[in-house]
Parts: structure tokens; sequence; C-alpha cells
């Protein structure tokens, strides 16, 4: 028992309520039920019915109310026991009236029908098929859609999280909450499109049920109880439609409440205001449809009440709105204009000061300038156009502000010191839409995007093409359509990665910041820190900086390792390698940068091949290593650096071209473009290749850690 309850607890999580439930309805097919809880039983079904619907329209978004499939599941199993349970009573003491079953049966045959059975009978149908062919199929139908949708555009919504965690819009806790809530969306419609089945099922139960209680309640009352034909049929009958009626009312509610729920789409309003927002937000729909009333109310023969009535009442409605949404105008137009004005005072501000206070002319001459004056230029800017002034507004909602902050903290993270912050501002020289990336005051990057629309890109494989504005992504050059956002599940279903305008922008500043991260880091970030890591190693940093390594120095290595996407994190480990060099040849920079390298390796490695044993490299001959081997000597024998060997023109054209076709074909085949060659070409080839292949990261065979092989995948020659 102790092993058992270690599964099972009765008295935990709400387990002693599924037991409860459980035996209840065991109880009521088993044993025979008095009319009185028969009565207290159908109306608490009819109020739940009731709860479920009300609930299912003010849920915002469907996973509100994901437990509804086990909702629906347990009503139904309610409604079907309730059957069994009343058909019991209804044949055993059907003969005595209408009373046998109770009071809520009765009512329903004789209240609600009028004690007709062949009306009750028709009424019953009637529901019947609303709920079994036009509800339950229709919510059916579309929990399957929504259900096969919501599963193929799992990758797509996937790699769109990816993309924020990458861009560092997001933290990895949200990353880890939005996947879930993926999951959860399509467990969701894959158990609606389940339990559409139940409610399908329990229509087809109800009809066979009546059937089976009308033929044999009818035998019982003539056969045991003697009554005639006539009594046979109106007790039985009435019983049993009275009985039908009680569940199948019930039931249409619930499928309502599951049609309302797959129908919904994910919005900050509830089911009435988005009716109210959406369906009324038009008042010449209405006014037309008051006009056709109206020329149907003027028809002879036709209730001229009902329609002129009605007519005016839409008439009324639309001015209503007009006047509604005259006033609404109002507010945000000065609000615009007052946004619009500030920001141009922004940029004009400095002019406009001079032209409007010549008062103040003669004092501003007694005032001599000052180096105050003189503005410094911003490591990295961001301009933007003034239709995207609402971007970067906190006040209208802009989010901007946030996702860059969120970028830079990201980036930081990575690389191993602070960014720069961006100063961002308008541009009235650009255009509206526009917006560029400013690095040390010079643009560096531009585009224009649609503030409007959400951005959906092709990462490569997609199944289908979307309407829309065709441009290219501004960060990587991909193929990307600008789409309305009522079509971003239909996108993402379709394998597109969709941003909306603000990533699109945080996401450019992210690549540009990683692209030049060794332009961003300057003498006072090298200083700040050695500063942080002398708090804890302080003899490592007095024994490196300023003797034997200036601070100039060790600036260029750090800026030589960001420049070929080698984070400096890691610093402890940069200083301690460097104090171990020969004082002699601290002066070169080859020699510290190729030190700095060596106690990186393992995480530069990684970095590029991740954790896979074996690493796909490109090598060079033998003989085209000795050319180049001799060129460096030849370069430092003249009192130069590695960098001013020389390549002859028809072979530097060659080893271009077939570093290029070999580091793509890598790419293509999803594996990382490496090239390995000797220690003493590394650093010239690295530079000549940076300019031609950005993405082909040239390697050490000194700098392949322990435990890892390599895979020659391509040889570049020099014939």
């Amino acid at each position: 028992m102790a092993g058992l309850s270690k599964y099972f607890d009765p008295f935990k999580d709400g387990q002693i309520g599924v037991a409860v439930f459980l035996l209840m309805m065991l109880a009521m097919m088993m044993l025979p039920m008095p009319p009185i809880l028969l009565d207290i039983l159908f109306t608490f079904n009819i109020a739940l019915s009731l709860l479920v619907l009300l609930v299912s329209m003010s849920t915002l978004r469907p996973l509100d109310f994901a437990v509804f499939p086990t909702v629906l599941l347990g009503a139904t199993l309610l409604r079907l026991v309730l059957n069994i349970a009343s058909t019991r009573v209804v044949l055993l003491y059907g003969h005595q009236g209408g009373d046998a079953a109770g009071k809520v049966i009765e009512a329903f045959g004789e209240v609600v029908i009028g004690g007709n059975y062949a009306v009750g009978l028709v009424v019953f149908l009637i529901l019947v098929i609303i709920n079994f062919v036009v509800v339950t199929k229709g919510a059916g139908r579309i929990a399957e859609v929504g259900a096969r949708f919501t599963l193929d555009a799992m990758p797509g919504k996937q790699m769109a999280i990816d993309a924020d965690l990458n861009a560092g819009l997001i933290t990895q806790d949200e990353a880890k909450q939005r996947r879930a809530e993926v999951v959860a969306e399509s467990d969701f419609y894959g158990s609606m499109d389940g339990a559409s089945k139940f409610v399908r099922g329990d229509a087809v139960a109800g009809i066979l049920i009546l059937v089976i209680n009308i033929v044999g309640g009818m035998i019982i009352g003539m056969v045991q109880h003697g009554l005639t034909f006539n009594d046979a049929v109106r007790n039985y009958a009435l019983l049993t439609i009275g009985d039908g009626l009680v569940s199948q009312i019930p039931s249409l509610l619930l499928s309502t409440a599951a049609a309302i729920l797959v129908t919904r789409v994910s919005s900050s309003q509830d089911m009435s205001a988005q009716i109210n927002a959406q369906m009324f937000r038009d008042p010449q729909a209405l006014q037309i449809s008051a006009g056709v009333l109206l020329a149907m109310g003027l028809v002879p023969g036709m209730p001229h009440i009902a329609f002129i009535g009605l007519a005016a009442l839409c008439f009324g409605c639309s001015h209503l709105m007009r006047k509604r949404q005259a006033k609404s105008e109002k507010k945000p137009s000065v609000q615009s204009t007052t946004t619009v004005a500030a920001s141009k005072s922004a940029i004009l501000q400095g002019e406009l000061q001079g032209e409007l206070q010549p008062q103040s002319a003669q004092m501003s001459e007694m005032i001599e300038l000052g180096w105050d004056d003189v503005q410094p230029v911003d490591m990295i800017g961001l301009e933007v156009g003034y239709r995207l002034i609402p971007l970067v507004d906190k006040i209208q909602g802009g989010q901007l502000l946030s996702r860059i902050k969120g970028v830079r903290k990201k980036i930081s993270q990575e690389l191993g010191f602070l960014m720069p912050t961006v100063h961002i501002r308008d541009n009235l020289d650009l255009l509206p839409n526009a917006y560029q990336i400013t690095l040390k005051g010079v643009p560096i990057a531009a585009a224009e995007i649609q503030l409007d629309r959400d951005l959906a890109i092709n990462p490569g494989q997609v199944f289908g093409a979307l309407p829309g504005i065709k441009t290219k992504d501004p960060s990587f050059g991909l193929e990307a359509v600008w789409i309305d956002n009522l079509q971003k599940n239909q996108a993402q279903t379709l394998g597109y990665t969709v941003v909306d305008a603000s990533t699109v922008i945080a996401t450019h500043v992210n690549q540009i910041m990683n692209l030049y991260a060794y332009e961003l880091l300057g003498f006072e970030e090298v200083q700040n820190l050695l500063d942080q890591l002398s708090k804890k190693n302080k003899k490592l940093v007095e024994s490196v900086v300023p003797n034997p390594i200036s601070l100039s120095a060790l600036l260029r290595v750090l800026q030589s390792l960001l420049r070929e996407q080698v984070p400096i994190r890691d610093f402890k480990t940069i200083l301690e390698a460097l104090s171990q060099i020969p004082q002699a040849q601290t002066t070169k920079a080859e020699t510290l940068i190729a030190a700095a390298r060596m106690a990186l390796s393992r995480m530069i490695v990684q970095g590029l091949a991740g954790s896979q044993g074996d690493i796909p490299v490109i090598t060079l001959q033998p003989d085209l290593e000795q050319i180049l081997l001799r060129s460096v000597q030849q370069a430092q024998q003249s009192g130069g650096s590695d960098s001013d060997a020389i390549i002859e023109p028809q072979l530097a054209e060659r080893l271009q071209k077939t570093v290029i076709e070999l580091a793509q074909k890598q790419e293509m085949q999803g594996q990382p473009a490496i090239m390995l060659v000797a220690a003493g070409i590394r650093h010239m080839l690295a530079r000549f290749i940076r300019f031609t292949m950005p993405s082909l990261h040239v390697l050490a065979y000194s700098e392949i850690p322990d435990g890892k092989k390599i895979t020659v995948v391509g040889n570049v020659g020099g014939h």
C-alpha cells in the first residue's frame, strides 16, 4: 500500500473529487433514483451548460479555457448517465402519469411542447438536427483544421521564438514559456478535435434512446400495466420526449460553447467587445441595412410596423456611431500633431532658439564658446523617419527602446564587454518609413519598413506564397514579404518566420553591433575590463599592464579577436596567456594575438563546430603553404609584419576563387566553413579572406584542442 500511495493519494491534488465523481456515475447507472434527485441533477446539468457557454464567450484566448475538452467529456458523461437513470424511472413508473420522472421532465413535456407528443417529437428532432448537423459538425471541422494548421505551424513558431531569443528580445525563461504555449495550443486543438466527437455521439445516442424509450414504454404499459394504446403512447411519449429535451438543450449549449471557443481569435477583448468593435464600426453598413428594411416595409402587405420600426432603429444607431467617431477623431489628431511638433522641435532646437529669441543676441555674444558646445560623436546611433516615432514612444506603446536594451544586454554578455548606448533620434531628411544605423556618426546601414505590417521572412523552405509587399530582410538579405497582421498565423503555418517592425529594427541593430564590435571597443572599455578583473586578480593585471604590454597593444589584441568573431568574455585567460610571452616578443602584435587565440582555442572551436567530435576543414596543399610561408618570412625579414606579405595577383585570384567555392559548399551542407593552416600564415590568410568570405574561419593547426578530430573536406592548391 505504501508503494501504491506513492502514485495515488486520493486526498491530494483534487483526486478525491475525481473519485467521488466516478462513484456518483456508477451509482446513478446502477441504483434507482428518486424523482426529486433527478430534478436537482437535471437542473445542475442545465446550469453547468450555461456556465460553460458564458465562460467560453468571455474567454480572450482559446488557451485560457484549455480545460474545456475535459469539462465537455465530464458534462457528456453526466448527461448520458442521467439518461440511463431517467430511462429506468420512466419505464418503471411511467404508467402513473406525467410527474413520475420528476417535475423537470414533466415541465418540459407539458409546458415547453404544450402536452402534444407529436409537436414534442418534431421539436426534439429539430434540436437534434441543429446540434448534430449544423453546430457540432461545423465546430468539429474547425477544430480538425485548427489542429492540423497548428501542428504545421509549430516549426515556424519555434523558429520565431529562437529568432527573438537570439536577438535578445526575450529571456531564456520567456522563450521556454512561449514554447510551452505553442505545445499547449497544439494539444488543445487536438483535444478539441476529439472532444467534438463526444457531442456528435451524444446526439446519435439521444435519438436511439428516444426510440427505445417510446417503443419499450408502450410495450411495458400495454402488456404489464394494461394501458390502452392511446394512454401508453401519451404517457410514455410525453415523458420520453421531455427527457430528451432536458438532455438535448444542455447538449446544444455545450456544442455552441465548443463552436465559439474554436472560432475565437486570440485578442485582448472578449467576444462582445470584438463584435462591437468589428461588426458595428462602420455606420454606412447600418444605413444601407436601414434603407433596405424601409423599402421592404413600404411594400403593400408587409408588416409595416416591424420593418419601418427596425429601419428607424438602424438609422438612429448609425447616427450615434458617427457622432461617437467624430468625437474620438479629435483627440488623436491633437495628440499626433503635438507629437510631430515635439519631434521636430527636438531636432531643430538649436536653430529655432537663435531665430525666436533675437532679444538675447547681445547676451549670447558676451558668452564665449566652450568645449561643452562641441557635441561628441555617438559610437552607435539609430535615426528614424517621423512615421516611425511611435516605435520609440512608450506613451504610444512603442517597444523598440526595450528591445534594443535587450539586444545590448545579450551582446554584452556574449562578447564580454559593455556595449555603448544606442542613441535614437528622429531625422526629417529620411523617408517617413525609413531608418538608418550610424557608426561613429557615419550611416552604415539603412532600410525602409511598414509600421502597420508584419515581416514574413522566408528561412529557405516554405510551403506557399503570401500576398503582400515583397522585400528583403534588412539584416540578412533573405526574401521576405510585408503582410497584414491578420495573416500571421497563415504565414507561420506555411513556414515563414514572422516578426513585427520593432523586431526588424532591433535585429538589424543586433547584427551591426556584432559585426562592428571591434570598433565599439576602446581604451575606456579595456580599462574597465582591467578594473573589474583587478578586484579578484590584482597581481595578474599588474604583471601584464602596462609593462610589458601597453594598454594600446592589449586593445589591438582584443579588437583582433572580436574582428574574427572571438568573444573576450574570458578576459582572465587572455591576460594569463599574454603574461607567459617572453618580454622580447611582446612588441609583435601577431605573437600576442596567436597566444590569446591558443588560450581560447577550446572556446573558438566550440563556437564553430559545437560538441561534434569531427571537425570538417579545408586545407592548403603543401606547395601552396610553403609559398605563403616564404612570403611571410620575407615580409618579417624586411621589418614588416605578417599582414605585409605579398601574394602574386594570379595566385591570389585562384586562391580566392577556390576558397569561396569550397566554403559555400560547406555552408550548403549545413557545416561550418573552417580553413586549417600553419600557424605562421594564419594571421595573413585571415586578413586576406576576411573581405571576400567573412563566414570562413581560419584556424591554425595548434588551435585544435585535444580530443577533437579533423576531417579534410577540401584542398586548395596553388596551380
